[in-house]
């Protein structure tokens, strides 16, 4: 064998296992990116079982709506403190991770990233407005789909750069929140009297109407559900979830792009984040809960300023979450648990979807109309067993197919091919 030769087939030789190496490494931060998403996407459901069982108000002020005392406080204090805003925000930040993830495959194949990008946030928004208007209010996909429009315009920005201003970004609605607190006394009287009245009084209008509607029937649901979504996407979303999901899908970007969510950073990095992302978020939370009970949970304080304290405090505390997702991946064998959970992440889409119509079921006219009456003690008991429902669903359904439903449905919209289901 001449020189030229050998030194040929000691280069294929070396650059299969380069390929392979880098295939085992692709695939690693992919398996540790959907066990991070599995925990965000089972963890938005303690907050989200308050707006499926009771009214909106009861989101906004526990004290409007149902027991506060004993362990049904106990529940409510603990999923503020811990779950409220953080699991939604990491699941944000992922979303963020997401695109840039699609983006990046995409120029590898050689197909327009761009193109692809917003055929499937076409493909999201339909199946959100879809979700909202159809199936629950508190739809976040199509809020997803608006901001993607936007941030894939900022991916070629450097992690720092994309790190300042998804910052900023996701610190407007405090500005927002605090000019308006400082000028509520100058806002007309009707308007005043009217916001008040309607979102934070327990003989609310609002309060009246979802519970009459949403144990009534199929029709009375979706004239209050039609309202519900409309005024949130006119109210809420110009004024906060915008900026918030926003903010953190830039954040994510440069998350992913340095490695920190695919966990390619070292133990002590991940240690590091986890603790000061709970050394300074939670003490942040807890004083903002004080700080509440101090005003005697008073409508202009609370509502606009109050709550702050946690929206800040949210992704320091997500942060520190998926530290512990990436540090459990490093350390220890995936286990049952571990597989479970990327199971979940990997049909995210599907989950979230099946989480509402889980509840809905439970709790609307349609199904066993439990709206309103379901204390929080019980709300964590159906999370509970939800949980412990879409692991083991989910477990089973990927070992027999390569996506979830409606993964599936969105890839072949988006792609304009039908991608093969069942596994071999």
């Amino acid at each position: 064998m001449t020189f030229v030769t050998m030194a040929a087939v000691g280069s294929a030789a070396f650059l299969c296992r380069y390929q392979a190496g880098n295939r085992v490494m692709q695939s690693n931060r992919i398996e540790t990116l959907d066990r991070v998403r599995g925990v965000a996407l089972l963890g938005i459901l303690v907050m989200n079982i308050q707006a499926f069982s009771m009214p909106g108000v009861a989101y906004l002020n526990p004290h409007l709506f149902g027991s506060m005392e004993g362990a049904d406080g106990l529940v409510w204090l603990l999923s503020h403190v811990f779950a409220d805003s953080k699991f939604i925000a990491l699941f944000s930040i992922l979303f963020g991770a997401g695109v840039a993830l699609m983006a990046e495959k995409a120029r590898a194949a050689g197909h327009s990233a761009a193109a692809l990008h917003y055929r499937r946030t076409l493909v999201l928004g339909v199946i959100g407005a879809a979700h909202g208007f159809l199936v629950w209010y508190g739809d976040i996909l199509f809020v997803y789909a608006l901001c993607a429009l936007l941030v894939y315009l900022f991916l070629r920005l450097r992690p720092r750069t994309l790190l300042i201003v998804g910052g900023l970004v996701y610190l407007l609605p405090v500005a927002l929140g605090i000019f308006n607190y400082a000028t509520f006394e100058y806002w007309p009287e009707a308007a005043r009297e009217g916001i008040s009245m309607t979102i934070w009084s327990p003989d609310s209008p609002w309060t009246e109407a979802q519970l009459a509607a949403y144990v009534g029937t199929w029709s009375e649901q979706q004239a209050q559900r039609f309202e519900d979504f409309t005024l949130y996407l006119v109210n809420v979303l110009p004024w906060q979830m915008f900026w918030q999901a926003g903010g953190l899908m830039l954040i994510g970007m440069a998350l992913y792009r340095t490695g920190v969510l695919s966990g390619l950073k070292s133990t002590r990095f991940y240690g590091r984040l986890a603790v000061a992302g709970l050394a300074l978020g939670l003490p942040l939370i807890i004083l903002g809960v004080q700080q509440r009970e101090a005003a005697d949970w008073a409508f202009a304080w609370t509502y606009f300023v109050g709550g702050q304290f946690n929206y800040i405090a949210a992704p320091l505390v997500a942060l520190a979450y998926m530290s512990l997702v990436v540090l459990a991946c490093k350390l220890l064998r995936p286990g049952l648990l571990g597989r479970a959970l990327e199971a979940v992440g990997r049909t995210a889409l599907s989950n979230y979807l099946l989480q509402s119509v889980i509840c809905t079921a439970l709790f609307y006219g349609f199904g066993l109309g439990l709206f309103g009456q379901v204390p929080r003690t019980g709300q964590l008991g159906v999370v509970i067993l939800i949980w412990g429902f879409q692991l083991a669903l989910s477990t089973w359904w990927v070992q027999r197919f390569h996506y979830g439903p409606v993964e599936w449905l969105w890839r072949a919209a988006a792609r304009l091919q039908r991608p093969p289901m069942r596994k071999h």
